[in-house]
């Protein structure tokens, strides 16, 4: 499982938000006199567009830290040790390199 939760919901954050922010400019100051004159989805719509960039830096970087581990894990599993490639006594699996 790669996926981190923080990526979608930033992703819809940060939509959600260009289009209220893209509303409250556009929008009829007339209608914000019920919220004592403050464009409440122009400042929603910025609150909203910098959480779900916050989201989306930290999935971003949680994502990349993931890949570079599975990159190790996937290295490590490729090559083995030089007395297991070269077929060692320590590497023999039924531990006959291990007796004295």
């Amino acid at each position: 499982m790669g996926l981190d939760i923080r990526l979608p919901i930033g992703l819809m954050f940060g939509l959600l938000g260009a289009v209220l922010a893209i509303y409250g400019v556009v929008s009829d100051p007339a209608i914000y006199a019920r919220s004592l004159g403050y464009n409440v989805n122009l400042w929603w719509g910025v609150t909203l567009l910098v959480f779900g960039a916050i989201c989306l830096y930290l999935g971003r970087g949680s994502a990349a830290a993931l890949r570079r581990r599975s990159d190790t894990e996937a290295e490590g599993q490729q090559g083995g040790t030089a007395e297991q490639e070269i077929g060692g006594e320590a590497g023999r699996a039924d531990g006959a390199g291990l007796r004295g």
